[in-house]
């Protein structure tokens, strides 16, 4: 003897209309009597439906929800994209929401969105600058700064050599070889671009 549909919806844990439904679409088919076969109907349900449509799963006979979360269903998931997922749900601070792997990836699905909605606007507020354009600047402005103070001591020299009353040659090597060694202590200088300040 079988059971009826209320009480296969409650072993299923589903509401009643979607055993009806099941059985009008004949994705199970009830005994004779009119009563469902758990183990038969939970077969021909498993057979018949497609997981990926699915809200959640019920889990097969006999299996714990320890079983049903190690066990997986269609494709494997590349453990790299899981490993993404939960970093992403860990730097924003959502924690596991729980739930399917699905859940989980949603829930990183939207927080990446809000992330990247939040970052355009401080870039269209004028609170973000490009990053490589403003490497390039500031490497374009220090490269310039560089060629002006080696170019210095040969503008100067004759000058400072005629207020001192000392050789012009002698006066550009010294400077030069001051002004070379102080750009060459300054170019050690790394400057940091990170994420923070």
């Amino acid at each position: 003897m079988g059971l009826s549909r209320r009480a296969y919806a409650r072993h299923r844990g589903c509401a009643e209309s979607a055993v009806r439904k099941a059985i009008a679409t004949g994705r199970i088919t009830p005994e004779p009597d009119g009563t469902i076969d758990p183990a038969k109907a939970d077969a021909q349900w498993a057979a018949q439906t497609d997981p990926s449509q699915q809200r959640y799963r019920a889990p097969a006979s006999g299996e714990t929800a320890g079983a049903k979360a190690v066990r997986a269903e269609g494709k494997a998931v590349p453990r790299a994209a899981i490993d993404a997922v939960q970093e992403t749900l860990r730097e924003s601070g959502e924690g596991d929401p729980g739930g399917s792997m699905f859940l989980r990836a949603r829930t990183a699905n939207e927080v990446l969105k809000a992330q990247t909605a939040r970052e355009r606007l401080r870039k269209f507020k004028g609170e973000l600058v490009d990053r490589a354009r403003t490497i390039a600047t500031v490497y374009a402005l220090a490269r310039r700064e560089r060629d002006a103070w080696v170019q210095w001591p040969a503008r100067v020299a004759a000058l400072m050599a005629a207020e001192l009353g000392v050789d012009p040659h002698q006066m550009e090597t010294v400077l030069e070889k001051h002004v070379r060694r102080q750009l060459a202590e300054l170019g050690e200088f790394k400057v940091e671009l990170g994420r923070s300040l």
